[in-house]
């Protein structure tokens, strides 16, 4: 089922997987550590209805909660985790990331939120999962191998010019000792730099955030003034300059607007839609490090 993704480099980071009757995206080079379980979703394999058909996870664009839990729940069985022990993000494109423990387990799902304005979550846990969530900005997801802690962040433009990917490394550095060049990190489906054209007010943001030798690496000018802009190669550059070793950094081919048929893409439909989400979970068998 590879073959229905319009591909970008066909460098076959993800893979498709059906598990439970529920189509997701895959990362190998997680996979195969054996420390994780993690996925990407699609729109399909749920049961929401209409605009958030199918497989939608946010409660907050006016879907039925009972249909959103019921996506959770097949989600939840397909990756092998216990939804009651998942924990969501409450994004608003800042930088912020949020150590998260065992009280923190069901928040968002079985508990209230008491916090916002986070884009990050980061664990050594086992058997909590961390979810994000997306509609064309980048999933950045991250395991320490060593320390047995992993990171999950949302990078839309604003918080990739603000270098979010840095942002959790370090965070998991103080919070978990984790070295740079140890990390694994996967930059997931996003929209590519075909379709992102962009104002020249954000490529001037990239420009005093990026040093100029990468300015034609992330920017492309187009002839009505427009910019075309590369999330995936940005965020690469955050990480490289974070200290990962760039075979250890894996980058997606699978743009969310050019597979709107398969993912939520804001650049599609606007607010006329659900949320695609990111999980990602320390496998049981492996304990909080000291």
């Amino acid at each position: 089922m590879n073959d229905i993704w319009k591909r970008k480099g066909h460098n076959k980071i993800l893979v498709y997987k059906t598990v439970e009757g529920v189509p997701f995206l895959s990362f190998p080079i997680l996979e195969k550590t054996g420390l994780v379980k993690q996925g990407f979703s699609t729109k399909m394999g749920g049961v929401s209805q209409g605009k958030y058909a199918t497989m939608n996870f946010t409660f907050t664009r006016g879907d039925n909660p009972d249909h959103v839990h019921e996506n959770y729940r097949r989600m939840a069985k397909a990756l092998g985790v216990d939804p009651e022990k998942m924990v969501l993000s409450y994004q608003t494109h800042t930088t912020n990331v949020k150590r998260v423990t065992e009280s923190d387990a069901g928040k968002g799902i079985t508990k209230e939120r008491e916090y916002k304005d986070v884009d990050g979550l980061i664990t050594n846990v086992s058997g909590i999962t961390l979810v994000t969530f997306y509609a064309d900005c980048v999933p950045l997801y991250f395991l320490d191998p060593v320390h047995k802690a992993i990171g999950l962040s949302h990078s839309g433009w604003r918080g990739t010019v603000k270098r979010m990917g840095d942002v959790t490394v370090k965070r998991m550095e103080e919070s978990f000792g984790t070295r740079p060049e140890d990390l694994i990190a996967c930059i997931g489906p996003s929209i590519c730099r075909t379709c992102y054209e962009v104002g020249n007010d954000v490529a001037e943001a990239f420009r005093k955030s990026f040093e100029e030798t990468y300015w034609k690496d992330i920017l492309t000018e187009k002839e009505n003034g427009k910019f075309l802009l590369d999330l995936w190669r940005a965020n690469e550059i955050v990480l490289l300059e974070a200290g990962l070793r760039k075979e250890n950094i894996q980058i997606t081919d699978i743009c969310t607007h050019c597979n709107s048929d398969y993912l939520f893409s804001h650049r599609t439909t606007g607010n006329e839609r659900g949320n695609l989400a990111a999980f990602l979970s320390l496998s049981e068998n492996n304990g909080p490090q000291q």
